[in-house]
């Protein structure tokens, strides 16, 4: 991407906000909108008029294309406040979200594209199913896909539309009631499904571009989603935390427990994985500090099936600060680019829940098994996800320790390694010492998962991450307690006033990045 892409995303995001002046949420009847240009009945054919529009759901969970607009709606937001990336580019002057001046026309895209491109079509296909139980297998499809896509932009923004989603001015609801809502809705979804799974026939196969109308994953995954968000919540409601979490562990189907059930959304255009335009083609995306730091500490196989070694620094692995000063981006546009993604986005891997599992256990909740049997699961499904061999030598390793940070074109941002955790399981730790190995290895089996990995790190705090460098956000932005949340789209503020009013209430602090979410109490 040219050197002045920020120009062309700030004209985009002034027509986006132009188009949606009203808020995205209060035009429903414009979502609603049949975009299909064939008749009724031939929609029919095939559950067409219930399943069309499922595909544009599921393949705007994070966006497929066009990669601007995945660059916007997590990018720039969620993969490098996790840690794992860092572009070399200093958008705006180099004031902008890295540097936590939160760039208003980019940070509206996880909003806008969640409403319109996921809950618009979901909408539409319940509509379609209508009012009677006939289509009810789609109706708890949509149920899952709906919460997988609105706990990410509730873990972005805090309070939110859900419930009411449709209704002219909708009312914020907030977070700990979409968190209520989102249990409800799994727990229909796997209700409906689970009946269902040893009938023969797949009516949503053509549409699903996950698992291919196979029940039984689906109901995998949605117990496997119930679990991470109990654990999500763990911390601020542990009764209810427990109470969901020991139900998702308990159910006959179970839950996803080996790589050829990973949530894994495919695209049906053959169309590249976005991070391979940002990384390859604009140079626009590379390693970040904490990936070399914990991944070279570790001396991690799985180093190489992340990141290419430097450009400007041969055989070496190189990962870019966030938050630095950065004049140009030919000085850190040499450090390790991303290796290419194959064209399929995974939001939930087995790895995770093995290491959700192993976090259960550590809170003692029936179901969850042994942590350390589930922490070693968890490192040696994801060393075969991604090829890497020798986990049980890695998985013994009692010595080894994330490393010093030292950036080789400026040495003012180099920094000591934050972390002394090693990763051989220590029954004799504590539990919060356990609990930083768990989480650093989900950190690194979720990659390239941002979103994901940067509501870990806030909600437990680790990894333990690198301050920013340049903090510009007026001191609304703690650096030594990093960014908590992205701030409301100004195409709400402006076209949904009273709704905005009320989710500010419910966030229980100001407007911006600083205020933490309800489940983030740490």
């Amino acid at each position: 991407m040219k050197k002045n892409i920020i120009n062309i995303y700030m004209v985009v995001a002034a027509i986006s906000s132009s188009l949606l002046l009203n808020g995205c949420t209060d035009k429903f009847e414009e979502i609603n909108t049949n975009p299909y240009t064939i008749t009724s009945e031939e929609l029919q054919a095939d559950f067409q008029h219930v399943g069309a529009p499922f595909s544009q759901a599921q393949q705007n969970l994070y966006s497929f294309t066009p990669a601007w607009v995945t660059q916007l709606q997590q990018n720039l937001i969620g993969d490098v406040f996790s840690g794992y990336m860092m572009p070399p580019t200093p958008f705006a002057s180099n004031s902008n979200n890295m540097t936590y001046n939160l760039v208003d026309g980019w940070n509206g895209f996880p909003w806008n594209t969640a409403y319109q491109n996921v809950m618009g079509p979901l909408a539409k296909a319940d509509l379609a199913a209508g009012e009677g139980d006939e289509f009810n297998n789609f109706k708890a499809w949509s149920k899952i896909i709906r919460v997988e896509a609105m706990h990410r932009i509730s873990d972005i923004y805090g309070p939110i539309v859900y419930r009411n989603f449709g209704q002219e001015n909708a009312v914020y609801e907030s977070q700990q009631a979409v968190y209520n809502a989102f249990f409800e809705d799994l727990e229909s979804a796997v209700d409906i499904l689970t009946p269902l799974i040893s009938e023969e026939a797949r009516p949503f196969t053509k549409f699903d571009l996950v698992y291919g109308g196979d029940y039984t994953k689906w109901v995998q995954f949605a117990n496997s989603l119930r679990l991470r968000l109990a654990i999500r919540i763990s911390d601020v409601d542990p009764t209810l935390a427990k109470t969901k979490g020991e139900a998702a562990l308990a159910h006959s189907v179970g839950l996803i427990e080996s790589n050829d059930a990973n949530f894994l959304v495919s695209n049906t255009s053959g169309i590249t994985h976005p991070l391979n335009v940002i990384n390859q083609s604009w140079n626009d995306i590379r390693m970040g500090a904490e990936m070399e730091s914990i991944l070279t500490g570790y001396d991690d196989p799985r180093m190489g099936a992340y990141f290419e070694t430097a450009g400007d620094y041969e055989g070496q692995y190189k990962g870019i600060r966030q938050g630095i000063p950065i004049e140009a981006k030919s000085d850190y546009q040499g450090f390790s680019p991303l290796t290419e993604f194959d064209p399929t986005i995974q939001l939930l891997s087995a790895a995770e829940v093995h290491l959700l599992k192993a976090e259960a256990a550590l809170k003692g909740w029936t179901g969850a098994g042994d942590a350390q049997t589930n922490y070693e699961t968890g490192i040696a499904t994801s060393f075969n996800q991604h090829g890497a061999v020798g986990s049980a030598a890695y998985m013994a390793d009692n010595s080894s320790v994330p490393v010093d940070y030292v950036d080789p074109f400026n040495a003012s941002n180099s920094i000591n390694a934050l972390s002394t955790i090693t990763i051989a399981w220590d029954a004799a730790a504590s539990t919060e010492e356990n609990l930083e190995r768990i989480i650093t290895q989900k950190w690194i089996a979720m990659y390239p998962d941002g979103q994901e990995a940067w509501s870990e790190f806030r909600r437990t705090g680790y990894p333990k991450l690198f301050p920013v460098v340049v903090n510009n956000s007026g001191g609304k932005i703690s650096t030594e307690e990093h960014i908590k949340r992205i701030n409301f789209p100004s195409s709400e503020v402006d076209g949904n006033p009273t709704g905005v009013a009320e989710g500010v209430k419910h966030l229980g602090g100001e407007d911006h990045g600083g205020t933490s979410l309800w489940w983030d109490v740490d």
